[in-house]
């Protein structure tokens, strides 16, 4: 039985359905996912890898003088005035040391996340290398993610999913995901030009589907198709920075695309990444692993090409 938020955003038609009853069952995770796209679990993840993460990452943030001085670093407050996006090369300055991070790497093979995916596939699941951090300051709406499917920027198998967890509790107006349930089931959707993360985004007004979502507890962590259209909420906070990380994850057998096994955006390589890691364990993994790579997607090429001659709408909002 699905839980219910006590009041969604204006964005949300209804509360993400609660997984957590089916865990440990793969024959009903696969039948939910067929169904709605998303999988949300409750307190999944362990705290202490996702505080090791968050602290990684806001270090990197208080060195470039990103949060408010005299506040816990831990509580994740902007000073007054600073407000960076991607790809802004200050921003870009700070992502590269994040994409440093041990913690924030290693938090992507966290058993139980794990676990869940071999469950789910009814194989061995690969973990892509490629992870992403978000780093979202307050305020800052006409940026937002919009909303987008994750095949267009991935690629390589469909059968790819993406786990999304805030490192820290995130409700909604912090700016937690929301999923257009079902959508996974319309295919390749075509794009627009948009503001926010990945550049390009999706008119939904003609779906019939729901958008779904809530709030984000500790632990939190939200599981979606690569055709499943999903966007963030904007963070309306006053001066807190959402932070939270994108894994993606696939069926070991399926093949994937070589972007995925490069770190996020290439600025940095892979020794630079690992230079100063306290363990070997989960660097350069894949190489270890029997996978097949796939070949770019004609179809994307071709919805991206008609995006780029269009212009970037007048505001945020399509």
């Amino acid at each position: 039985m699905a839980e219910t938020d006590s009041k969604l955003a204006p964005e949300l038609d209804a509360p993400f359905e609660v997984s957590n009853d089916i865990l440990s069952d793969g024959d009903a995770l696969k039948a939910q996912m067929a169904e709605s796209g998303y999988l949300f679990f409750r307190a999944l993840i362990p705290e202490e890898a996702i505080l090791a993460a968050r602290r990684e990452i806001l270090a990197r943030c208080a060195e470039a003088g990103w949060l408010a001085p005299g506040m816990a670093i831990d509580e994740g407050i902007a000073e007054e005035g600073v407000s960076w996006i991607e790809p802004q090369p200050e921003f870009m300055a700070v992502y590269n040391q994040v994409q440093k991070g041990e913690a924030f790497h290693t938090l992507a093979h966290e058993s139980a996340l794990i676990a869940m995916f071999e469950r789910l596939f009814g194989e061995a699941a690969l973990a892509h290398p490629r992870n992403i951090a978000r780093i979202v300051f307050p305020q800052n709406t006409l940026h937002t993610t919009p909303s987008h499917q994750d095949y267009i920027h991935v690629q390589g198998t469909e059968e790819t999913y993406t786990a999304w967890m805030p490192l820290g509790e995130c409700p909604q107006n912090l700016g937690s995901l929301a999923v257009l349930a079902g959508s996974h089931r319309t295919g390749i959707l075509p794009v627009h030009k948009a503001y926010g993360a990945g550049g390009v985004g999706i008119d939904t007004e003609s779906l019939p589907n729901q958008w779904v979502g809530g709030d984000f507890g500790l632990g939190d962590v939200v599981v979606f198709h690569s055709l499943a259209v999903h966007k963030a909420l904007p963070n309306l906070s006053p001066r807190q920075i959402r932070l939270s990380v994108d894994y993606r994850y696939q069926p070991l057998s399926h093949p994937v695309a070589a972007d995925s096994l490069l770190p996020h955006h290439g600025q940095v390589g892979w020794p630079e990444v690992y230079a100063g890691w306290k363990s070997e364990r989960f660097q350069y993994y894949w190489n270890y692993l029997p996978i097949r790579r796939a070949e770019r997607d004609p179809r994307v090429h071709a919805i991206r090409a008609a995006a780029d001659q269009a212009p970037l709408p007048a505001s945020g909002t399509r």
